[in-house]
């Protein structure tokens, strides 16, 4: 998919309303694509349009049909009695006849969609009991089932705890590189989005949309300006912390222990720096301060701040 000079937004009493001007995209195969930017700026807007449910306002974009392109939109579907596997073979109907019956070929693309979602335990599972996780799951399988090359999603995180965010994210990922669709997904999963997309689409507020790798975007200083983050470090991945204490610490260690035991004392007023007297040594869940050993983090910083009495 890709489109040229494209202008997108909507007619109001006979006055446009311009979201985003002249863009230039391109959404390749085996590629996961994430569209971002702040609320309102147009994004859903912008998934419609290429959807081809909204008429651009100018410029050209590769049509798209229901045998090219599936929609995954975050409404979830109350359907009655149905099951999982019912609705996920609502993605063959645009192959049907008249009679609207699928054969056995289409059933084997329904089983395959399930099994690619690694939800084949839920087809017989009546849809009001899926969980917003396993709904997102299933809809996802049905517009696997639709066999489309191209595959649209807006939001489909929404709601979700995080390990429901983080599988369909990850699912979306190995969707792209397993099966060669090209797919784009709105979203606000800023962290998940840096770690897992090939390709950031984001939409800036003088109507343009930027187009690179997350981590070339993240450097540039373009997320930054976009969101206009409020104390959260994108080159870190960490939210800044303002020192309130006057103790500084000299800590000392590697590997995860290190960084979680840096957080804590960071996130409680303590400043970090080598030339310190006070020093922290960290191993194998072991803390030593002052040649005196604590087995928790908690019981370190209660040792900190008996020094600040």
């Amino acid at each position: 998919m890709k489109t040229e000079r494209l202008s997108i937004g909507y007619k109001r009493k006979g006055f446009e309303h311009v979201l985003f001007d002249g863009v230039n995209l391109h959404l390749n195969s085996g590629e996961l694509v994430c569209l971002m930017g702040p609320n309102g700026i147009g994004k859903s807007t912008l998934m419609r349009t290429l959807a081809g449910l909204q008429p651009a306002l100018g410029g050209y974009c590769t049509p798209l049909n229901e045998k090219t392109m599936a929609l995954v939109l975050t409404e979830r579907v109350n359907a009655g009695n149905m099951t999982a596997w019912e609705l996920v073979g609502f993605g063959r109907y645009p192959y049907l006849n008249w009679v609207a019956r699928l054969t056995a070929e289409d059933k084997k693309k329904v089983d395959h969609a399930l099994g690619l979602v690694g939800i084949a335990d839920l087809a017989n599972k009546n849809i009001s009991e899926l969980s917003d996780g396993q709904m997102q799951m299933v809809m996802i399988a049905r517009a696997l089932a639709q066999e489309t090359p191209t595959l649209l999603l807006d939001e489909p995180t929404a709601h979700l705890d995080l390990n429901n965010r983080l599988a369909v994210m990850k699912l979306l990922q190995q969707l792209a590189r397993k099966t060669q669709k090209a797919i784009l997904v709105a979203t606000h999963e800023l962290d998940l989005a840096l770690q897992l997309a090939d390709v950031i689409w984001l939409a800036t507020n003088d109507k343009k949309i930027l187009t690179g790798m997350p981590e070339d975007l993240v450097l540039s200083g373009a997320f930054d300006e976009v969101f206009q983050l409020k104390g959260f470090d994108l080159k870190t991945g960490k939210v800044f912390q303002e020192p309130f204490r006057n103790r500084t610490v000299k800590l000392e260690g590697t590997g995860p222990i290190y960084l979680w035991t840096k957080n804590a004392l960071e996130r409680n007023g303590f400043t970090i720096s080598d030339t310190a007297a006070l020093k922290i040594v960290v191993s194998e869940q072991r803390w030593k301060l002052n040649e005196k050993e604590f087995t928790t983090i908690s019981g370190l910083l209660t040792r900190l701040l008996q020094f600040e009495k």
